[in-house]
């Protein structure tokens, strides 16, 4: 997993309530067993006009104009912002994938659904959470500024705005660490692969059969 220190990056606004898994990423493209690939399909009902379906080639996609992500000045957004209730609807840990492959570090809205913001952590995706208040002054600030940057210090638990303020944030410690130390669930595992090992030996020692068995 890639680690999370500090981040500077262009801010697209989606700005809508209650986004749900399906229209992060649509359900029929999830037959795929491999956890990549699926950035291109980000969105994909809002993002272009026609139906698409696996396998389909995107630069064949006419592309919805309208559609945030496909404006010019959003181009290589890496800070998502939106609003309440993101991430609500089906538990599916394919919405982080696909936001993440398609470039995004971090998302900034006023609430998640709990499955989506835990599975964000478990992949490298920063989720923040800030009030209604600060979200919205953070609207206003993109659509007035062309080329909107932040600076996500997650060390400092800051967001630095072009301007130079900050505004804070909360993270639990543990999800912080992983995020600084790019570590997942088989990362927090592999850190103690030594002791496993000597277990496993002691154990094959005390209980030699057990060789026999696990080849069976």
């Amino acid at each position: 997993m890639e680690k999370f220190t500090v981040h500077t990056g262009l801010v697209a606004p989606l700005d809508r309530e209650n986004v749900d898994t399906d229209a992060i990423i649509p359900k029929q493209f999830l037959k795929s067993i491999k956890r990549t690939g699926f950035g291109p399909n980000l969105f994909d009902e809002w993002r272009y006009l026609d139906h698409g379906e696996p396998g389909m080639d995107p630069a064949s996609r006419k592309p919805n104009p309208e559609f945030v992500l496909n404006k010019p000045q959003y181009q290589g957004a890496s800070v998502l912002l939106t609003r309440k209730n993101f991430g609500c609807g089906s538990s599916r840990e394919h919405a982080p994938w696909a936001l993440d492959q398609y470039g995004f570090r971090a998302i900034i809205a006023p609430s998640y659904a709990d499955i989506f913001f835990n599975n964000s952590f478990k992949n490298g995706l920063l989720p923040i959470v800030l009030s209604e208040s600060q979200v919205a002054q953070l609207f206003d600030e993109v659509y007035g500024f062309t080329g909107y940057q932040l600076t996500i210090d997650l060390p400092r638990q800051v967001i630095v705005k072009p301007d130079g303020g900050e505004i804070g944030f909360d993270v639990q410690p543990f999800r912080k660490h992983c995020l600084i130390h790019g570590l997942d669930d088989i990362g927090l595992t592999l850190q103690h692969k030594d002791e496993i090992k000597a277990f496993e030996a002691a154990r094959l020692a005390s209980k030699p059969w057990l060789a026999h068995t696990m080849v069976g």
